[in-house]
């Protein structure tokens, strides 16, 4: 089971990373950065990041209809621009379910489908603490 740095290593052998943090959305202190920065700053976007999984984790118009399992309401939040995307994965663990995994993937290099889906694997798979 890999841990945070170990993790964001990983996440930047995906087509197209350019940057992955791994954020606490109660604080917006980034955990563990590795790659670029939007705007050259990890602590910024990891600011930055954390107020919008902070909005799309406790408004219930984001939630699924059955989120009461205890782990995080949203599973994603995915934010496209011209020439990137921002994916925002929700990590389930033991104690309060606050971080979140933020990969800067580029548009045309990058593939969505495949980010998405490795990144929830990784998210499954990181050991905090």
């Amino acid at each position: 089971m890999p841990g945070i740095d170990e993790c964001l290593l990983e996440a930047m052998r995906l087509p197209g990373a350019r940057g992955a943090a791994l954020v606490d959305w109660t604080s917006g202190l980034a955990l563990g950065t590795v790659g670029d920065a939007p705007g050259g700053d990890h602590e910024t976007t990891a600011a930055e990041a954390a107020e919008l999984a902070r909005l799309a984790a406790e408004h219930g118009a984001f939630a699924a209809g059955d989120a009461e399992d205890g782990g995080p309401p949203v599973e994603d939040v995915i934010v496209s621009n011209h020439d990137s995307y921002h994916l925002l994965r929700f990590v389930d663990t033991s104690f309060d379910s606050s971080v979140f995994l933020h990969l800067w993937l580029g548009r045309e290099e990058g593939n969505l489908a495949l980010a998405r889906i490795r990144l929830g694997e990784m998210a499954a798979r990181l050991v905090l603490g």
